[in-house]
């Protein structure tokens, strides 16, 4: 494409202030990012008010940050993409509206981007060679998405978790044995000089859905495990229960994965999201695709995460897809995939 088409992105539906400049949806000409995780760590999660007030604090510092990164103006932007869902509102609310007002004072189109649409875009990033169709697995602290991945914007969800979402469970299980927020970094970290092999924690499965996840029923199994070693007075190795815990998640996700991409005949195989940085599941995947003949891809760690550079590529696609967003563009914070 001789045009050089760039979107200017804007992220705000948790924690993370977010903005970037991608050019033709596979170049990232900059991408800022303002984390409040230390702000929430205290609270052990992230507090929605909290979060949305830091927003409104940081957003315009974070679009100009963004735009002078990428050495242009509001001038040089042909689009501006923003994620209005899913996510918690108030903080979706804040980027919506920045991306509204600007899209209304410069006279640009407005493109709105579903959350998970981004991080499976995340993909295109670094792996330039990657294009539809292929298997992806969405994992994060509120998502757990299997999907097959038709064409660009077009999506067949073949699975999602019936309770917890991995990250969630991760969150909910590091608060458990005292490592505290957020739980999956911490709990990666630790689990590297524990067990894996050391206690028996449930894989669960769904009756008559078999790319389904359920993580609750593992929460529940590592808190009654903990509880009878208090109970009867036994030690508590934290890490040989996180390396457990972590290896009973990755063993479903793996599993489920695979299954999926070899009934489907796709030999193309990507993850996503925030718990897709996390070294064991990489690890795990790297060898089971090696294995079987299946190509594998992920993007570096600071694309799992939520940034707005997934959302400038995943903009791009449907911008030049002719999809438009109106000024009526609301936060929808239960937005399914596929829906608009």
């Amino acid at each position: 494409m001789d045009q050089k088409i760039k979107i200017l992105a804007i992220e705000s539906s948790c924690d993370e202030t977010a903005a970037s400049v991608v050019e033709n949806g596979r170049t990232i000409l900059s991408n800022e990012i303002y984390t409040q995780i230390a702000l929430h760590t205290e609270y052990g999660g992230v507090v929605p008010e909290i979060a949305s007030r830091k927003h409104i604090e940081k957003i315009n510092q974070v679009i100009d940050s963004a735009l002078s990164k990428a050495e242009c103006t509001l001038d040089d932007i042909d689009a501006i993409a923003v994620t209005y869902g899913p996510g918690l509102v108030g903080a979706l609310l804040v980027g919506v509206s920045a991306a509204k007002a600007i899209a209304f004072a410069k006279n640009k189109p407005l493109v709105g981007v579903h959350h998970i649409e981004g991080h499976i875009s995340a993909n295109y990033i670094e792996n330039l060679d990657l294009e539809p169709p292929f298997v992806c697995l969405v994992v994060s602290g509120g998502h757990s998405h299997l999907v097959v991945v038709k064409d660009y914007g077009e999506y067949e969800i073949l699975g999602r978790t019936r309770d917890d979402a991995a990250g969630e469970a991760f969150d909910k299980v590091a608060r458990a044995i005292g490592l505290g927020y957020p739980g999956g970094p911490k709990i990666d970290k630790v689990s590297k000089e524990g067990n894996p092999d050391a206690i028996k924690f449930p894989r669960a499965k769904v009756d008559e859905s078999e790319y389904d996840f359920s993580f609750s029923g593992l929460k529940s199994a590592v808190l009654n495990y903990i509880n009878q070693c208090e109970m009867k007075g036994e030690k508590i190795v934290v890490e040989d229960v996180a390396a457990s815990f972590q290896k009973a998640v990755v063993d479903v996700l793996v599993d489920h994965s695979i299954a999926a991409v070899n009934k489907y005949g796709l030999r193309k195989f990507a993850i996503a999201g925030g718990v897709a940085s996390n070294s064991s599941l990489r690890e795990a995947f790297e060898d089971r695709c090696k294995k079987e003949g299946i190509e594998f891809f992920h993007p570096s760690p600071v694309y799992c995460t939520d940034n707005a550079a997934m959302i400038g590529v995943a903009g791009y696609y449907e911008y030049i897809k002719g999809v438009r967003s109106g000024y009526d563009l609301n936060a929808v914070p239960q937005l399914k995939l596929g829906e608009r």
